[in-house]
């Protein structure tokens, strides 16, 4: 049985997590007698874009819906491989739905779940066989030119709902060919390039752990030829970021989020990750706002500052939970604590835990349609998972990451398969626990990491001078 507790003198903080716990609660759904996280704020499925990793985070609390968060979505995949993109509960059955991709946030959570439910073999055969029926059905549908770079059909497709550089491509598509009606698409896409690499590097993990040499060997290939082609197609070097391109090949001139979406999926090498953070993501003008994280740069053309569901500016709540694993996945740690208070400080006045931030002031976009209400699951999420990084415990496939972070007084126990790992922050100093017994006390403001047993193994400091890339 896996628990969380969360004890701090900081009684805002304090509010605010009891507040994410109860409401997290609220989410979770009887999908047919099995249980499940749903995103939120009107959203009533489960999403292949948020869920599996929405799930996974929930794991802390609840190992059943966690579970049930990867299961139904393999369970549902279609015979030539392909996943749905949502799975709705009507009329009492959970229906899979086929009308866009929505995102791909599956991967590194799934597997991280098969560390956290017991490293049951079974579901490890299922996972790689979805992961490799999936990949296999992208590269037969989804490269309709053969140019060897993956493409969306639709806004749903990556999740940008009304972005509005998709111009006139359609909400969502059903069909297999492309739409031959938009000037837009079928797109040249940075995400589904990403998505190709996170599900072979995945499936190279596995063959690791299954100690198949060969396997891991045509696995580590394929999911870096992805690379060599996502990078040598779609990285601009003199702008340093990401950029699609559309229907006729010519490269996207908006300047989006989406290269940090690659980072979550760790498919650009360390290189262009630093330049893109350097030049891009700390810039004040462009990503590093008042409430930093808005979808496209604040200072590009095609920037729209809409409340309402929009991925042409806003901060998006679900950005903020997937920066956790992309800036993790490439040493940034240090910036975990920067964006983690931001999200806070624009949540914690009226408790708004909704889908959209002003990027200018950080205030909640709160409205009547999906999202705008304050039970929104990834902004839910957020605020627990960054506690967790901060001040906390988090377990990451065969590690601890223990969050000794900040100067307010503090416990946090969380119990994993029934074992306790406690977290105190107690008079300037950082003592981690392991069933009682004390494993390492520091008094530095650092990300520890260590085995399952307390054993330290490596020390992050929480600043910009000192990030340790462990790329």
């Amino acid at each position: 049985m896996n628990t969380t507790l969360f004890k701090t003198e900081d009684a805002k903080l304090q509010k605010l997590f009891d507040k994410a716990e109860e409401l997290a609660i609220g989410n979770l759904r009887n999908f047919a007698g099995r249980k499940v996280l749903v995103e939120g704020a009107g959203y009533e499925k489960i999403w292949l874009e948020t869920q599996p990793m929405g799930g996974e985070m929930y794991a802390k609390r609840n190992l059943t819906a966690a579970l049930n968060n990867q299961l139904l979505f393999m369970e549902n995949a279609r015979s030539d491989g392909r996943l749905p993109g949502s799975i709705a509960l009507i009329d009492g059955v959970p229906v899979p739905q086929f009308n866009k991709l929505q995102g791909f946030c599956f991967p590194a959570p799934a597997l991280n779940m098969y560390y956290l439910m017991g490293e049951d073999k079974n579901y490890l055969n299922l996972l790689a066989s979805t992961l490799e029926k999936f990949d296999a059905w992208l590269w037969s549908y989804r490269d309709t030119d053969n140019d060897g770079c993956l493409e969306s059909f639709c806004k749903y497709d990556t999740g940008e709902d009304e972005a509005l550089r998709y111009g006139d491509a359609p909400n969502s598509w059903e069909e297999e060919l492309p739409p031959t009606d938009s000037n837009v698409v079928p797109m040249a896409s940075s995400d589904l390039m990403s998505w190709s690499f996170s599900a072979r590097a995945t499936l190279c993990e596995i063959s690791k752990i299954n100690n198949c040499h060969e396997s891991y060997v045509k696995w580590t290939a394929k999911a870096y030829d992805v690379r060599k082609k996502l990078e040598s197609y779609l990285w601009d070097k003199s702008r340093g970021a990401l950029f699609d391109r559309n229907k006729d090949h010519k490269m996207q001139e908006v300047l989006t989020h989406n290269t940090l979406k690659a980072m979550y999926w760790k498919s650009i090498s360390c290189e262009k990750a630093r330049t893109f953070v350097a030049k891009h993501l700390l810039n004040p003008e462009e990503f590093f706002t008042e409430m930093p994280l808005p979808s496209v740069a604040a200072n590009d053309p095609l920037f729209r500052n809409i409340p309402t569901n929009n991925w042409s500016g806003q901060c998006e709540a679900l950005t903020y939970q997937r920066a956790i694993r992309a800036l993790e996945n490439y040493g940034y740690d240090w910036l975990i604590p920067i964006l983690g208070q931001k999200l806070f400080d624009s949540i914690y006045p009226e408790m708004n835990f909704v889908q959209q931030y002003d990027p200018f002031t950080g205030v909640p976009s709160v409205n009547d349609v999906s999202g705008g209400t304050p039970t929104y699951g990834p902004a839910i999420l957020s605020v627990l998972e960054y506690i967790s990084r901060m001040y906390g415990v988090h377990r990451e496939k065969q590690e601890i990451y223990w969050g000794c972070f900040g100067d307010s007084c503090s416990e946090y126990t969380q119990v994993y398969n029934d074992i306790e790992y406690r977290l105190l922050h107690e008079n300037g100093k950082n003592t981690g626990f392991v069933d009682g017994k004390e494993r390492f006390s520091i008094d530095a403001s650092e990300k520890i990491i260590t085995d399952l047993f307390g054993n330290v193994k490596n020390r992050i400091p929480f600043t910009k001078e000192n990030p340790n890339e462990r790329y």
